[in-house]
């Protein structure tokens, strides 16, 4: 990534390339989240060649080398937006049908949310392009956000406006 290419939000955060997303997840035992649609990490692992072609596509460049070369999801440099050009780049068969789910990830609120530390905030609710983000009134106090997990798709534009970092993605189907 050049200077040239890097968002101003990201130069202004000092968010300069896809490595400080791979050191900041090595740093937390970071399991990575695999691209949207798809299959069982197993047979993932097992069957990708890490040829490169789903990162080269992917629109928003949200997708990057991981652990061992494999795809992961870095939502550090954006959204996903659901185009499917990973999916449709890839040769093998380690991607389900797009009409399925892309994921079972929604998003969790930490405790180093402004909102908690009675800072106004709502970068969140401000991204989110699935508006399942909203903010309940407090009596003499910030509002706090609530989460529609219904409405929530999982793409990750909260995760990456959010100031402090305060916003991780979960699997849904590891807390099963």
């Amino acid at each position: 990534m050049t200077v040239e290419s890097l968002p101003r939000r990201q130069f202004l955060r000092g968010k300069f390339s896809t490595l400080s997303c791979l050191e900041n997840n090595q740093k937390q035992n970071f399991v990575g989240i695999r691209p949207p649609w798809s299959v069982e990490n197993s047979i993932f692992v097992a069957q990708c060649t890490r040829c490169g072609d789903c990162l080269s596509v992917c629109e928003t460049n949200i997708l990057v080398k991981g652990d061992a070369g494999f795809p992961e999801v870095c939502f550090d440099n954006g959204e996903c937006t659901f185009c499917g050009k990973c999916v449709d780049a890839c040769k093998q068969p380690i991607f389900h049908p797009r009409e399925q789910l892309p994921w079972s990830h929604k998003i969790n609120i930490g405790v180093a949310c402004l909102t908690l530390h009675r800072v106004e905030c709502r970068t969140c609710q401000d991204n989110c392009p699935a508006n399942a983000i909203r903010f309940k009134l407090q009596m003499g106090g910030v509002a706090q956000p609530l989460v529609n997990f219904d409405a929530c798709n999982g793409c990750g534009a909260c995760v990456q406006g959010c100031p402090v970092n305060a916003i991780t993605m979960n699997d849904l189907k590891q807390n099963e």
